[in-house]
């Protein structure tokens, strides 16, 4: 970790074969997109070699790391509002056998292939909150909305992900 932020490119290559399955797979979650993902991802560690040596290493680093991806494909998903309407009205006409089509043939698991048919919103929150172990309060803070609008548009994810089972 030291080594990697002295800008060391081998300790680097290690941090990233450590957690890059990680970060694609929460940052997929949160943008359901095959190609976004893997742009972000990219963006993700680029930003993570540049500020590497400002890491507090007393903090956990998996934290600071998830917390960098979470805010790099939020704040791109915010700029493509265009994409939001496209996958919020494809998500809606959508069923499960369609799912493969839809998603490029990404072999995702019952879970992931729930969580992708949320509303972009619903599914944001859903992925912080359940899978990343974000406060309601975090998540608000995050993603700019009131903390009873997250826990509201949680509940949602959950009630619409039971009556897709």
């Amino acid at each position: 970790m030291e080594l990697a932020g002295n800008g060391d490119k081998a300790a680097f290559k290690r941090l990233y074969d450590r957690h890059v399955r990680q970060v694609y797979g929460q940052v997929l979650r949160l943008t359901a997109d095959r190609s976004l993902t893997d742009d972000l991802v990219q963006e993700i560690f680029v930003q993570l070699w540049r500020s590497l040596s400002k890491f507090d290493r007393r903090a956990k680093f998996s934290t600071w790391l998830y917390s960098l991806a979470n805010n790099v494909a939020i704040t791109e998903l915010r700029k493509q509002t265009r994409w939001f309407k496209r996958n919020e009205r494809a998500a809606e006409q959508s069923d499960p056998d369609q799912l493969a089509d839809l998603h490029d043939g990404i072999d995702l698991g019952a879970l992931d292939k729930l969580v992708i048919r949320l509303p972009e919103q619903t599914r944001q929150v859903f992925v912080l909150h359940a899978l990343n172990d974000y406060t309601h309060q975090q998540i608000a803070d995050l993603l700019g909305i009131a903390e009873g609008t997250s826990k509201s548009q949680f509940h949602r994810a959950r009630n619409l992900m039971q009556e897709w089972l």
